[in-house]
C-alpha cells in the first residue's frame, strides 16, 4: 500500500502539472531538453567541437544520464509500462537516450560512421517539447478534422502539376537546352514554379511557355492559401467546441486530455484517480 501511494505520487510529479511540484519538474524537465539539443548543435559545429570538445562529452552524458532515470521512472510507475514504452513519447523518450549508449559501446573504427548518424536522433529530443505546448493539442486536433480536406487538396494539387508539366512538355520539349526533357522534370518544374520555390534551374525559353509559367505563379499563391483557411477554420471550430482538461494522465495507458471532471479514461476505462 505504501508502495503504491509512493507510485502515485511520483506519478503526480512526473506526468501532470496540477500541483507545484509537478510544474517544477517539467519547467526544470523542459530546460533540460532545450540544454541538450543547444549542446548536440554547437556539437555539429567543427570550430566549437575543437574548442569545447571534453565539455560537450561531459554535458552529453549529464543529460543521457537524466533521461536515462526519467524514462525508466516512467515506466515504473506507469501500471502497464508497455503503453507508455510504445507510446508516441515514449519511443522519444527512448530514442532520445538510445545513441549515446550505442556510441559507447560500439567501439571499433568499422562502426564510426554508423555512430556518428546515430548521434544525430539525439535531435529527437525536440519533440519532448511537446509534451509542454498545450497549444500544439489544439493543432493537433485541427490537423486531424481537416486531414481528408487537405488530402482532396493534395491530390487536386498532383493532378494539376501533372497536366500543368505534361502542357509544358508539349510547349518547351522541341525547344533546346530549356531543360524540360521528359514530362517527370516538366513536373518537378511545375511543382517548383506552383509552390513558388522557385529554383531557376530549368525555365521555359518559348513566349508561351513564359506566359503558362506567370500563370502558374499567380496560381501558386492561392494554392499556398487554400491549406492555411482549411487549418484555421478547424481551429475555430476546435476553440468553439473544446471542453475543460487538466493534465491528469491515465496510470494504466499513459494517455491524457480528459475532462476536469472525468472520473475513468476515456480511452482504456482506468479509474484516473486511484485515491
Amino acid at each position: 500500500m505504501a508502495d503504491r501511494r509512493r507510485r502515485d505520487r511520483i506519478h503526480e510529479i512526473i506526468f501532470e502539472a496540477d500541483t507545484p511540484a509537478g510544474k517544477w519538474f517539467d519547467i526544470g524537465l523542459l530546460v533540460l531538453i532545450v540544454l541538450s539539443v543547444i549542446v548536440v548543435m554547437l556539437e555539429s559545429s567543427q570550430e566549437w567541437y575543437e574548442a569545447h570538445g571534453p565539455t560537450f562529452v561531459v554535458l552529453e552524458w549529464i543529460f543521457t544520464v537524466i533521461f536515462t532515470i526519467e524514462y525508466f521512472m516512467r515506466l515504473y510507475i506507469t501500471i502497464k509500462p508497455i503503453k507508455y514504452a510504445l507510446s508516441f513519447y515514449g519511443i522519444i523518450d527512448l530514442v532520445a537516450i538510445l545513441p549515446s549508449y550505442l556510441g559507447y559501446f560500439l567501439v571499433g573504427s568499422q562502426y564510426f560512421v554508423i555512430i556518428r548518424v546515430l548521434r544525430l536522433l539525439r535531435v529527437f529530443r525536440i519533440f519532448k517539447l511537446g509534451k509542454f505546448l498545450t497549444e500544439g493539442d489544439q493543432l493537433r486536433r485541427a490537423l486531424a478534422a481537416s486531414r481528408n480536406k487537405i488530402m482532396v487538396f493534395l491530390f487536386t494539387v498532383t493532378l494539376l502539376v501533372t497536366i500543368i508539366g505534361s502542357i509544358m512538355y508539349l510547349i518547351e520539349g522541341g525547344a533546346d537546352n530549356t531543360g524540360f526533357s521528359s514530362i517527370p522534370k516538366s513536373v518537378y518544374w511545375a511543382i517548383v514554379t506552383l509552390t513558388t520555390v522557385g529554383y531557376g534551374d530549368i525555365t521555359p525559353q518559348t513566349a508561351i511557355g513564359q506566359f503558362l509559367s506567370a500563370i502558374v505563379m499567380i496560381l501558386g499563391y492561392a494554392i499556398i492559401a487554400v491549406p492555411t483557411g482549411i487549418v484555421t477554420n478547424e481551429m475555430l471550430n476546435s476553440n468553439r467546441n473544446v471542453r475543460p482538461s487538466n493534465t491528469q494522465v491515465c496510470r494504466y495507458c499513459a494517455r491524457e486530455g480528459h475532462a476536469d471532471d472525468a472520473t475513468y479514461c476515456k480511452y482504456c476505462g482506468g479509474r484516473l484517480n486511484e485515491t
